[in-house]
């Protein structure tokens, strides 16, 4: 089989794991023909740029059956395997020419997981030290992998991830049974232990599929929580179930929920950089608003916390007001401190009046508006197909 018929497969199987950013952009000022931007993709950084990746599996073959799984062993799709030596060289072509600035190498489990995992560290290292590149490297490890194949993962990569997918152990026993939660978590701690070891640094990933099984939203925060908490993973990408195979175990929708995948991630972000834990956030249900953000909910729910004055609340309770996040905030305590501040001044800072208006006061003054309402303050996004910063 061709390299780019081996391409064009194994880039179609790699497009469901998300921890890669999901969204495609057609590339600019090219003359690249733009069927390679089905194996291109931009992962938004830090600073605000998007960064091209290959992402591709080494091989769509596995000995595992999850149910839902597009490369499950069962499912009648074209199978292909790269060799490392093609693989590596197909990337470090991309990347002399300026096409992708990384590689994002995951793999279905080809054998065994060791033997897969041997694969794609030699391709990694031809990478590295045949050809000298210097781009960016994401390493799926393969749950079950022995330690010391995992350390040399770390040495290579810059990133390595090990999907979770789903967040109990009941529920891989049902859709996954030949997957361990305790082998998934092992690899992380392995990487953990490895990065303290190496003195590099190195952040660990994971994906969980959201609707595949009946967990709560508190569930699945829950475990974020525990992982982010026990610094076994920088990030938890959520992945909304789409409906790719057919059992009567599976949920029966026709479309993937978007809108609670998108309601995850602003959850998440609450407990990552607001300081919030789960029980916060849900505050005796089970499941977060459809309807109107976890931020929005928090904050209706705790009005004997509101409002707060802007020319003199600290930091910490800024960014509890809906509208006002953490760089809003440090605008707000700069600008109080070199002048006036009112409500033009706000806009002019970026601050969402429509949402923070009820939930604050200049100078112990209120702004005119009539009492929160439900109906307004609900914010029902488009469903949001963009990941968060990966970097």
């Amino acid at each position: 089989m061709k390299i780019e018929q081996k391409l064009a497969i194994l880039a179609q199987a790699a497009k469901y794991d998300r921890v890669c950013g999901k969204g495609k952009e057609e590339l600019q000022n090219s003359s690249f023909n733009n069927d390679m931007n089905d194996f291109i993709f931009y992962s938004p950084c830090a600073s605000g740029r998007y960064i091209p990746l290959l992402k591709v599996l080494f091989t769509n073959y596995c000995i595992n059956d999850c149910m839902y799984c597009y490369n499950r062993r069962s499912n009648d799709i074209r199978r292909a395997i790269f060799e490392p030596k093609e693989l590596a060289r197909l990337a470090y072509d991309l990347y002399r020419k300026n096409y992708i600035e990384g590689l994002f190498l995951s793999s279905g489990i080809f054998r065994n997981a060791d033997y897969t995992m041997e694969l794609i560290i030699s391709t990694a290292q031809m990478l590295r030290n045949e050809y000298g590149f210097k781009g960016y490297i994401h390493l799926k490890i393969i749950p079950g992998t022995s330690y010391d194949l995992i350390r040399k993962a770390m040495i290579l990569a810059d990133r390595v991830s090990c999907n979770i997918e789903l967040p109990t152990e009941s529920s891989l026993k049902l859709l996954a049974p030949e997957k361990s939660k305790n082998d998934i978590l092992n690899a992380l701690k392995s990487a953990k232990n490895y990065t303290l070891e190496l003195e590099k640094q190195i952040s660990a990933s994971t994906q969980l599929i959201v609707g595949a099984t009946p967990e709560s939203d508190k569930t699945i925060l829950k475990l974020s929580h525990e992982l982010y908490a026990n610094r076994l993973v920088k990030r938890v990408y959520y992945s909304a179930y789409i409906p790719i195979n057919s059992n009567d175990v599976l949920p029966k929708i026709e479309h993937p929920p978007l809108l609670r995948e998108h309601r995850l991630y602003q959850a998440d972000w609450l407990m990552r950089f607001y300081g919030f834990k789960a029980e916060d956030i849900f505050e005796g249900s089970e499941n977060l608003s459809q309807d109107m953000d976890p931020k929005m909910c928090w904050a209706l729910r705790n009005m004997h916390l509101f409002p707060v004055d802007i020319k003199k609340a600290p930091y910490e309770r800024l960014i509890l007001v809906p509208g006002i996040g953490t760089k809003t905030a440090k605008k707000i305590i700069k600008a109080r401190r070199e002048g006036y501040l009112d409500e033009q001044g706000l806009k002019a800072l970026g601050i969402s009046l429509k949402r923070a208006r009820n939930f604050i006061t200049i100078g112990g003054k209120s702004l005119p508006e009539e009492p929160p309402s439900q109906k307004r303050l609900k914010r029902t996004p488009r469903p949001y197909s963009k990941q968060l910063v990966l970097f």
